[in-house]
Formats: structure tokens, C-alpha cells, sequence
């Protein structure tokens, strides 16, 4: 008898690490002023301050006003924390154009919240873990949902007269994952419902094999699925004119998935 496969067992897992505080994304204060506005042209970032000089803005400041481009005189003064509240403040009203029907709207105010005073610890809510667990099970896609494959993976590598996995089988169901396309937030519907731009992207994931039954009536097998993904995000304050500071996060969801069938449906 060949041996099982033994659980926990990590299934797959990015070339990318995960809690990766190190990555290139992750990093912060490595542009310049002088990069940020001849490089990307980041002139005109704000209707409510000019961080470059630390004054506030009217709405005859705004491009479309016939008295921009320096046809004024400089705005009030204002200290570097004082214009770093008013971008966070504008940053969450302007979410608010990707993010404005569904469960997970409120999200990203939080998040832009949390980058504005959680000092760097990583982000984590539970309408995340379920917006997630959510986006894996409605993925009905023979092609490209992991959950279905890794199921048809289990069931084809089950050893059903005997009642295990053999552990041989493992990087079948390893290449049934690679074959997928791991869950993003990136629908259609993703643009509004505020996971989109809260989410934008995924830096590493994981997906682990937790614990397998197989019933001996119905052989049924039960596997509970962990997905843990990690998105890193970078949010630019801008103080004073030769610099610019950041904070960085990491946000972390998580979600298992229990699969379950038998040996006659293949």
C-alpha cells in the first residue's frame, strides 16, 4: 500500500513570498519629487491642496477654471499634516466613484483609513475573507476555477477501494491548480462594487489541503481548501518639496472552501 499524502498539506504556493515586506511594491520614499512630476506628471494631483507647496486650493485653481495656471495669487499655508489629512480625505471621496453598490463598498474608505493610521500593519476585515470565499465558489468556469479542478483532481487521485490519497498523487493535484487561473478581483462588476480598486492585485497565495474524509458508504470525500492571498498597496503622502513619504501595507484574506463528492461523478 502506498503511503497517504499527510495533512495539512500546502498544495501550491506563488514564486512570490508571502508576508513579503521587502517586495518592490512594498517599498517607500523611492521617488523623488523632481521623478514624480517630470517622470509621471504629477502636477496637478489635488482640487483641494498643492502638496508641492503646501497651500490650499480653491475651485478657480482647477484646470477647467479660467483663472488657473498661476493667474492668481498662492493659497493659505498649511503644515505638512494638515495637507496629508486633506489628501486622505480626498483620496476616500474619490473611492467612492469605484466603490458605490454591493456589501464590500464600504471597504476601501476603511483601508485608505487604516493606511492613513495603522503605521504600517497589515489590514485585515472579514467582509474581505468573505467577499473572497465569495469570488471562489461563484466561479462556475470548467476551465479556470481551481476549486473545480482541484475537486476533479481529488477525485480521479483518491484511492477509492482503499479509502485514501496516495501521496504520489499529490502534484496531480498541484498541476490541476497551475491549470486554473487563481481567484483576482478583477470582474466587470469588481470596477463598482469597490473590490476592484481595493483589491487591485495579488502579490502571493497559497492554497492548502487541510483535512480529507472519505465515507465509506457513499465514498464521499470532503476537503476543506485554504486560499490565503496577500495584496500590497502603497499609498503617497506628499510633505515637503524635495521629498516624498509613503506608507505601506499588506492586507490578508483568507478563505476555506469545502469540496465535496463522490466516486461516481466524474
Amino acid at each position: 500500500m502506498m503511503n497517504a499524502l499527510q495533512l495539512p498539506c500546502t498544495l501550491f504556493r506563488t514564486q512570490k513570498r508571502m508576508d513579503d515586506y521587502s517586495a518592490s511594491d512594498m517599498r517607500c520614499g523611492d521617488l523623488t519629487e523632481t521623478q514624480l512630476r517630470t517622470c509621471y506628471g504629477l502636477e496637478y494631483i489635488s482640487d483641494q491642496v498643492d502638496p508641492w507647496t503646501l497651500t490650499r486650493r480653491s475651485s478657480m485653481d482647477r484646470p477647467q477654471s479660467m483663472f488657473c495656471c498661476h493667474l492668481r495669487g498662492p493659497g493659505k499655508k498649511i503644515t505638512r499634516q494638515q495637507c496629508a489629512a486633506i489628501l486622505f480625505d480626498e483620496f476616500r471621496f474619490l473611492s467612492r466613484q469605484f466603490s458605490f453598490y454591493g456589501p464590500y463598498r464600504h471597504l476601501i474608505e476603511k483601508m485608505i483609513t487604516h493606511i492613513q493610521t495603522g503605521n504600517g500593519t497589515p489590514f485585515r476585515d472579514m467582509a474581505l475573507d468573505r467577499a473572497l470565499t465569495e469570488q471562489i465558489i461563484r466561479d462556475s468556469s470548467e476551465k479556470n476555477s481551481t476549486r473545480i479542478l482541484l475537486l476533479k483532481a481529488l477525485r480521479t487521485g483518491i484511492n477509492w477501494e482503499k479509502m485514501y490519497l496516495p501521496a504520489v498523487n499529490q502534484d496531480k493535484l498541484r498541476k490541476s491548480i497551475i491549470e486554473g487561473r487563481l481567484p483576482k478581483f478583477d470582474r466587470f462588476a469588481d470596477n463598482f462594487n469597490g473590490m476592484g480598486v481595493t483589491i487591485h492585485d495579488t502579490q502571493a497565495t497559497h492554497i492548502t489541503l487541510r483535512s480529507l474524509q472519505i465515507h465509506n458508504d457513499r465514498y464521499r470525500a470532503v476537503c476543506i481548501t485554504e486560499y490565503r492571498i496577500i495584496s500590497a498597496s502603497t499609498a503617497t503622502i506628499y510633505g515637503k518639496q524635495n521629498s516624498v513619504s509613503s506608507i505601506s501595507f499588506v492586507s490578508g484574506l483568507c478563505s476555506s472552501i469545502t469540496l465535496n463528492s463522490t466516486s461516481g461523478h466524474l
